[in-house]
């Protein structure tokens, strides 16, 4: 059975971070949005949560086709949680590399870190895990979220925030950070894709930091036209390092600046006794049955108006003449009833909205029970207890079915 949290309903568990738990999950319009659940040990951190807040408003500013948006955000509660638009793809640290289309990664990598930086959102945690392909087009997750929990009580004593090899020097001496550093891990991401090879190398996490501090980046392989490029984005001094925008114009970047968009507000389900609450995408057939067979069944009690009203004159004018009247007033009363149970059915099934509508269906109703007495009273009494069995077995038939 899936699990709720707040609006969202939690359909699988996709991965877990040093911060938290991220899971497929379903919003109030049946939409998949990938939804983050803090670790409690991150919750229980009011001042994380506090600049986490701050974050959060400016992340939302930061949009385009290769950046994981945030959707929405609560971070009050037992189970503070964010929510950023899914993207179905595989990480590039589990894809095979060197990447061929490794021209389209760039490129997107580059407009990505554009798009946050314009927003004024320094990542922090660039790495391969971090950028989802989709359909081989990058998209950036989990930007922001690192700066703003950088605490000593989310994280251990002395450690920081991130994947060494990926970490810009400044990152790892304790410097003051800014956008450089996000530069600098997309150059070794970047790196990674081009060669297949950490660009620092492997061991503990002491000897790499090492390296990124006092060696150069192994760059053997990396094509000629990227090079030069990844060589400046790994300078060790933040100060020689491109600018996203200089990325960008280098690379032949044509970026479009995001529109600022505020949350949307996940909307509340209204009670409809003929809308399923619970439903997956693509069920929105089943809405639009609904109000397509309320609107054939309405059309219905209209045309059976009309071919009845010719039976009716037959009917009548074999009654008139003696010609069988109990068997004559059978077949009226049946279809007299069929139509007051569908006029009633149509009454209450539609909306208050509609009173010229509602006003018609009473006088349809008032009509025919008064026809069906009228002629009752006409004939024997035999007739009469016809009637009223054959009103009453109708009756029933008709309105349960409708």
């Amino acid at each position: 059975m899936s699990e709720r949290l707040g609006p969202y309903e939690l359909l699988s568990r996709l991965g877990a971070g040093g911060f938290g738990e991220v899971h497929l999950a379903l919003d109030a319009d049946g939409h998949t949005v990938a939804v983050k659940v803090l670790h409690p040990h991150v919750a229980a951190d009011t001042d994380a949560l506090a600049r986490l807040a701050r974050e959060v408003e400016i992340m939302r500013r930061a949009g385009g086709p290769h950046v994981a948006e945030v959707l929405d955000a609560s971070l009050e509660g037992a189970r503070p949680y964010l929510v950023t638009r899914y993207v179905q793809g595989r990480p590039l640290s589990a894809v095979p590399v060197p990447v061929r289309d490794l021209r389209g990664l760039a490129a997107g990598l580059a407009d990505a870190l554009l798009a946050m930086h314009e927003a004024g959102v320094v990542h922090r945690d660039l790495k391969p895990a971090n950028v989802i392909l989709a359909d081989g087009d990058p998209v950036v997750i989990d930007f922001g979220i690192a700066s703003a929990l950088d605490s000593p009580s989310v994280t251990a004593p002395g450690a920081v925030v991130g994947t060494p090899g990926y970490l810009a020097p400044e990152v790892l001496e304790g410097r003051q950070v800014g956008m450089a550093a996000d530069v600098f891990s997309f150059g070794a991401t970047l790196a990674y894709a081009a060669t297949g090879r950490q660009p620092y190398g492997l061991g503990p996490a002491s000897a790499v930091a090492y390296r990124v501090v006092h060696h150069p980046p192994d760059l053997e392989g990396v094509p000629d036209w990227l090079a030069p490029l990844l060589r400046e984005c790994l300078a060790t001094d933040p100060a020689a390092r491109p600018t996203a925008a200089q990325i960008c114009a280098r690379l032949g970047v044509e970026h479009v600046p995001a529109v600022p968009r505020a949350f949307r507000a996940p909307p509340r389900p209204v009670p409809d006794a003929t809308v399923t609450m619970e439903w997956r995408p693509g069920d929105s057939r089943h809405r639009r049955s609904v109000e397509e067979s309320r609107a054939r069944h309405r059309e219905k009690v209209r045309r059976r108006w009309v071919i009845g009203s010719g039976l009716f004159v037959a009917l009548l004018a074999a009654a008139a003449r003696g010609l069988a009247p109990e068997v004559a007033l059978f077949l009226l009363a049946a279809y007299a009833l069929g139509v007051v149970s569908d006029a009633g059915v149509a009454l209450f099934t539609r909306g208050p909205y509609r009173r010229s509508r509602m006003i018609t269906d009473m006088v349809s109703v008032a009509g025919a029970v008064g026809l069906c007495f009228g002629l009752a009273a006409v004939f024997s009494t035999l007739t009469l207890a016809l009637f009223a069995g054959t009103a009453l077995v109708v009756g029933i038939v008709f309105l349960l079915s409708a």
